[in-house]
């Protein structure tokens, strides 16, 4: 009896052992992962996904994740081309597109893209005028795209997207830009002011020739004043006789002098 308990004790830890070793060798990889297999120590490749089988001891996977991840680049000070200090932090996206080169070359590639993606940013800062950022944001964010693409692109990484979020400005700078767009609003509105009176001046000129080649417009012009004023009620209004109207009158009065002598 001893000796069958032994038997079967040693046996149990046998088939325990077995299945240790098989759940160990069965690996399950997501669709959005893939392993990468090192064989004692050497690199064998990836793979995935789906269930596969691996060497117990001899073989030791890492999984990498595919999904796009979204990198919050914290806010960094720096100093513009044009002497102006600024706060601004981004967003990046990238993704791993060489599972073995992103484990292989370097220890941790978010963490190694986070730090690449704070250094570029405040040197594309410091390359760029204030109001090429405030303006030419598409354009600062292409360059910041491909600059930390470029650098992240032998461990196997894809930076596709890089967006500047928000762009803090000291209160003094913020001052000076609401006083410099005020100005800019009173210089358009002083320049629409001069061409619409050089348009009034040019038509009144041309209204000027016309009545001076018919100087009868002059008098219906007084008549039409003379209407419009009547209309109001409310005011009386001391309208200037024009000239030619007095001589008109006094050359109708002599006319009528001299009939009613030629009658007698």
């Amino acid at each position: 009896m001893e000796i069958l308990f032994q038997f079967l004790t040693s046996f149990g830890v046998i088939v325990l052992a077995v299945i240790v070793l098989a759940s160990s060798a069965i690996k399950v990889v997501q669709e959005y992962e893939r392993g990468v297999i090192f064989r004692l120590g050497r690199l064998v490749g990836a793979k995935g996904p789906g269930l596969f089988f691996i060497i117990p001891i001899v073989d030791r996977m890492v999984k990498v994740d595919l999904r796009v991840v979204t990198l919050d680049i914290p806010a960094q000070e720096a100093i513009t081309r044009d002497n102006v200090t600024v706060k601004v932090n981004a967003v990046a996206y990238f993704r791993v597109v060489d599972p073995s080169q992103a484990i292989v070359k370097v220890e941790d590639y978010r963490r190694a893209t986070w730090q690449i993606a704070q250094t570029s940013l405040r040197s594309v800062l410091g390359q760029s005028d204030l109001d090429e950022l405030l303006a030419r944001r598409d354009e600062i964010n292409q360059q910041l795209q491909v600059i930390i693409d470029e650098q992240t692109e032998p461990w196997g990484i894809k930076v596709s997207i890089v967006e500047v979020k928000d762009v803090e400005l000291p209160d003094t700078m913020k001052r000076a830009m609401a006083r410099q767009a005020e100005a800019e609003r009173e210089k358009r509105a002083k320049i629409i002011h001069a061409e619409g009176e050089l348009v009034a001046s040019q038509q009144l000129t041309e209204a000027a020739e016309v009545i001076g080649r018919q100087p009868a417009t002059i008098q219906l012009r007084y008549l039409q004043t003379l209407t419009e004023i009547a209309a109001e009620k409310n005011s009386t209004i001391l309208f200037p006789v024009p000239i030619e109207f007095m001589g008109a009158f006094n050359r109708l009065l002599e006319q009528r002098s001299q009939d009613k002598g030629q009658e007698q």
